[in-house]
């Protein structure tokens, strides 16, 4: 079984890209021009980028089955909206702007009352086009625009605020819980004494969007250049501006792309710096770089001119491709450095793609696996990176087998004539016990292998490294690291907080941050208003039986600790007793109806019963409960949970809704959707580990390593301040691809070592992949470290957990994985396997790693010939 997951799936791939490297190297031209030409087409596609972009919020940070959206439908069909406005009864969060102002001491005082009403005044003379004014765009109510309530109390004249009592919440039975905030009330507990901050709404009308939308730039335009005064404090907001700043946080990405292709051009460059000037890789590094480039161009073109939707999370994409790119290409010149100097320069380039595209193959089928998993995300800000990364995986490979191997052939001509790096002069061959000029000297390598020299950093792990981690002592101190590193993760997946706060949308310097924390500031006591809706066409509000039952649902909302205490507002109650008062008998229908007319018309509750008085039927009614203390977004999970669970226990038909419940609907679906996308990567990895590595225990610690290193990026990303949501949900998915390159070929390596113990099995492995290990995960965390600076939560959540996944990753291959191998049977195991059928295969007593015992046994094995190719250059990453 072994021999043939091995022969049937490895060995034919590699004769494949063993003819198809020859052909590249013969015909190199074709294989440079050709993805130029293509990538230039397809870069085409970047016309149609504005056509495009989705950035409303709410489309690509909600889920798309959401229920809340299902329940805002039912809401606008049942309630359209009047034209008497009323904040409490929109189904979306309106059209207005709104100001708040803060002052250190009182602000109900009439020097701030003055100051608040000149900035009322000028908010109202605003004029935005053609003679767009407030008055002429304002909401209302009653032919009268809506006001401010506050203002309203002192009747817009400061002075009056003296000997004036404003009673809180309810002032003359108007709320005052959404305008008034850093309340101190008197004795009593119903009067305020003193009060830090005031807001002010401006209500437009919903159906002039055009109009609206140029007043409301007026207005921000404005307040951009609106100075704070010595005493009180100033922040804006507009219905429009979190999705307007929102637009601008790629900006501020913009900047640093060159930043990060220097960044990874100059490790890439350093990375493959030789002192020897003919094996000098300098040029090809860059080719490398400029490869993952034609990837992103590529990708991004095809999938814009096939109208793929492009998200902002997107524009994260180019900095993980250029690491994943620059990774691939370590493999090949690592594979490039081991073949025979003296050989002709397509069969160099067929040897090294036969033993590394094999590698490239696998890697990028995990990465873009997991990526493609992702699509099935509700959130289509997940769905859009994901098609776009994992399709920018796969031009990846292309271009690093047809572009940067056709680049790699040129250079192998310019090395076989033995020819300078940088001018093409032809230089001496170095001779043996000479000093040697390195400007004008060049083409060394191994008199035994015929092979370029290795690198010092291979001997490293060989001889200190691998030594020192498998000595006794360090193997305990790696199990306590191990169990300290555990439980951290443990405790900080106790602590993750869920969904994406929606100020962190913006800037960090954007007006909207300071907005929002002065409304959780001084206005989180009351939290949203809830709708509760019975939706029950054939309901009898006139059975005292039924009413019973509705009102016992009622109760059960009354008891929950969220809910505000008699501040329900329910026009049936109100009815019954106008019902009372009239004498009149509602227990009987055509009594209940009858009346029910002039009692709507006259109490201001005709919004709030969806009502057909021909046929005296109630097709859909409502109440509002107040909520209080929804500081947190633990607090809004919890609340949204409550009143659904309650809704659903009722035996009456009801739904609860609320504008914000749109946005609350990732608490609902976002761990759900982490973890089916997580476990359904872990076993597509799994099975192709089982497939493409002929060992089962192999596969089942490759699997052990993807669970550690998600749990520890989880748990760490909650102490590192990063919420779960719709963006930590895609690096957690990008995790599982990342930590089957750290782990398979370590793993693997190990296990289809010859040496005799387990402790050479390990040193060995070491050995072969230590530096490539490195490599990869230094070049991927140059490719995002510059979004650590980036004044955006998106970009720098990308980075933090990119950083976690690498540097977990890392651990697990180095130092972990390797340990708890040597604690197993699986590293103990006889040093002989049955490859080709029944020719048993000798073990060689050759110390671990040695030239002569790879390539021995690197005959009869396909697999362990790839291993033995990786030794200098294997990306884990890519």
């Amino acid at each position: 079984m072994r021999s043939c997951n091995t022969n049937c799936v490895e060995k034919p791939l590699s004769l494949g890209f063993r003819k198809f490297g020859r052909c590249v190297g013969k015909y190199p031209w074709w294989f440079l021009v050709l993805p130029l030409v293509l990538a230039g087409g397809l870069g085409s596609g970047f016309y149609f980028l504005s056509d495009r972009e989705r950035n409303d919020i709410e489309e690509q940070f909600t889920p798309n089955n959401g229920l809340a959206k299902a329940e805002r439908a039912f809401v606008k069909d049942r309630f359209p909206a009047s034209e008497a406005f009323s904040q409490l009864r929109l189904y979306t969060e309106g059209t207005y702007a709104s100001l708040i102002i803060t002052s250190g001491a009182n602000i109900l005082t009439v020097e701030a009352l003055q100051e608040i009403l000149a900035l009322d005044g000028k908010v109202k003379s605003i004029t935005a086009g053609n003679s767009l004014t407030f008055q002429s765009l304002c909401a209302k109510s009653g032919n009268k625009c809506v006001t401010s309530a506050v203002l309203n109390i002192v009747n817009y004249n400061a002075s009056q605020i003296q000997g004036t009592a404003i009673s809180y919440p309810f002032n003359s039975g108007v709320f005052l819980g959404t305008e008034v905030g850093g309340v101190t009330l008197k004795s009593d507990n119903q009067t305020i004494e003193s009060a830090k901050a005031i807001r002010l709404y401006y209500f437009l009308k919903d159906d002039l969007a055009k109009e609206t939308d140029e007043w409301l730039l007026a207005f921000l335009k404005v307040l951009s250049q609106e100075a704070n005064s010595k005493t009180l404090s100033i922040s804006y907001f507009t219905s429009l501006s979190r999705q307007e700043e929102f637009k601008k946080s790629p900006e501020t990405v913009i900047p640093f792309f060159s930043a990060t292709y220097f960044l990874a051009i100059t490790i890439s460059v350093v990375s493959c710096l030789r002192l020897d000037c003919v094996r000098n890789k300098v040029w090809v590094a860059s080719f490398g770089a400029l490869s993952a480039g034609l990837a992103v161009l590529s990708s991004f073109g095809l999938l814009l001119l096939c109208g793929m939707p492009f998200a902002m999370t997107v524009t994260t994409a180019p900095f993980l491709i250029l690491g994943i790119g620059v990774d691939d290409m370590f493999i090949m010149i690592s594979s490039w450095q081991k073949t025979n100097v003296h050989d002709a320069v397509e069969n160099r380039l067929a040897k090294t793609y036969e033993e590394a595209a094999v590698s490239i193959t696998i890697t990028t089928l995990t990465n873009m696996l997991a990526f493609y998993i992702g699509i099935m995300s509700s959130f289509p800000s997940v769905q859009s990176f994901c098609v776009y990364t994992g399709t920018a995986i796969l031009f990846c490979y292309i271009y690093n087998v047809t572009f940067f191997g056709a680049f790699l052939a040129f250079n192998g001509r310019r090395e076989k004539s033995n020819r300078h790096w940088l001018t093409c002069m032809v230089v001496e061959h170095p001779k043996p016990n000479a000093k040697n000029n390195m400007c004008a000297v060049g083409g060394a390598y191994d008199p035994v292998t015929k092979t370029e020299e290795e690198m010092p950093i291979n001997t490293f792990f060989k001889k200190f490294y691998g030594p020192f981690l498998t000595k006794s002592w360090t193997k305990v101190g790696v199990v306590l690291i191990y169990a300290v590193y555990l439980a951290g993760s443990i405790y900080g997946c106790t602590q993750i907080k869920e969904g994406i706060e929606l100020k962190n949308l913006a800037p960090d310097d954007s007006y909207v941050a300071k907005y929002y924390d002065n409304q959780h500031e001084y206005f989180t006591e009351f939290g949203p208003n809830v709708m509760v809706v019975v939706k029950d066409e054939a309901f009898p509000y006139w059975s005292e039986s039924a009413v019973q039952d509705l009102n016992t649902c009622l109760e059960q909302f009354q008891k929950l600790d969220m809910v505000a205490t008699n501040m329900t507002m329910f026009w049936l109650d109100y009815y019954l007793r106008y019902g009372e008062q009239i004498h009149a008998n509602l227990s009987a229908k055509t009594t209940f109806f009858m009346h029910l007319r002039p009692f709507l018309t006259v109490s201001g509750f005709s919004q709030d019963v969806n009502v057909n008085y021909t046929t005296q039927q109630i097709y859909a009614s409502r109440l509002f409960v107040q909520t209080i203390n929804i500081r947190t977004a633990v607090d809004e999970k919890n609340m949204l949970a409550a009143f659904r669970q309650t809704a659903e226990d009722c035996p009456v038909p009801l739904l609860v809704y609320h504008p914000a419940f749109i946005y609350f609907d990732q608490y609902a679906v976002i761990v759900s959707n982490t973890i089916q996308n997580v476990l359904v990567a872990t076993l597509v990895m799994l099975i192709i580990s089982l497939l493409l590595i002929p060992n089962p225990l192999c596969s089942v610690w490759v699997t052990f390593a993807i669970a550690s290193v998600i749990a520890g990026v989880a748990g760490f990303m909650a102490l590192w301040d990063v919420n779960l949501d719709s963006i930590s949900m895609i690096n957690l998915v990008i995790c599982v691809g990342f930590s089957v390159d750290f782990s398979a070929h370590i793993s693997y390596a190990c296990v289809s070592s010859q040496a005799t113990t387990a402790d050479g099995k390990v040193i060995d492995a070491l050995y072969n992949l230590g530096y490539p290990i490195i490599q990869g995960a230094i070049s991927t965390v140059a490719g995002v470290v510059v979004l650590a600076a980036v004044q955006s939560y998106i970009f720098r959540t990308f980075f933090k957990i990119m950083f976690l996944v690498i540097l977990f990753g890392a651990l697990h291959g180095l130092v972990f994985i390797p340990v708890f191998l040597t604690f197993f049977g699986i590293c103990s195991s006889k040093n002989s396997e049955v490859t080709n059928d029944s020719e048993p295969v000798e073990v060689s007593s050759e110390q671990p790693g040695s030239v002569q015992n790879r390539q021995k046994h690197a005959y009869f094995n396909p697999y362990m010939n790839q291993q033995r190719s990786e030794r200098c250059g294997f990306s884990t990453a890519g």
